[in-house]
């Protein structure tokens, strides 16, 4: 059964809603470069998955975009959205050309599959995100946007391991929803 428009639209502003929460909620500061590390990566990797492409964009953009301009870096919030959007966009593109039976490892079962593509997707969208704001920093504070760098990554990994071990508790209830209909 194809899903609505409608159920679309409301699991986009539901997944923008949450990466909004996760990332303002739970802060890690980092003290060289008063940033901080948050877990709305993960659910930016989860909407690429989920969403499909453009509704996973704006969720992701728009969800951390509102995250920066709550937590007082409006400077951040217009290249937030770009970074994010592209992200939530590789993963998607990554999880669904991977999704073929010629993809699969033929002693890997299926769940495991989709959470290794789920993995293999966030590697993509932790590169974008820590080379993103990496030149995004570079151009407004020269080679002090090394001091990111780790941040970023840790901000990364944590995103990533998270929604790795979140995939397949999300794809359950996402499928009980569409199954409700």
């Amino acid at each position: 059964m194809k899903q609505t428009t409608t159920g679309k639209l409301t699991l986009t502003a539901l997944f923008a809603a949450v990466i909004c929460v996760a990332t303002v909620t739970i802060r890690i500061p980092i003290a060289p470069t008063n940033g901080y590390i948050h877990l709305g990566d993960a659910f930016v990797i989860l909407a690429g998955i989920l969403l499909g492409s453009g509704y996973a964009a704006v969720a992701a953009g728009t969800g951390a975009m509102f995250a920066d301009i709550i937590g007082g870096y409006f400077i951040y919030a217009p290249i937030t959205f770009i970074i994010k959007a592209l992200m939530a966009v590789s993963v998607w593109l990554i999880f669904s050309r991977t999704a073929e039976e010629k993809y699969r490892e033929p002693s890997l079962p299926k769940q495991r599959h989709e959470t290794v593509r789920c993995f293999i997707g966030g590697i993509a969208a932790s590169i974008i995100n820590v080379s993103g704001y990496f030149i995004f920093e570079w151009v407004l504070y020269g080679a002090t946007a090394l001091l990111g760098i780790p941040g970023n990554i840790i901000q990364s990994v944590s995103g990533l391991v998270i929604s790795t071990l979140l995939y397949p508790v999300v794809k359950k209830a996402y499928q009980l929803v569409r199954a409700e209909k």
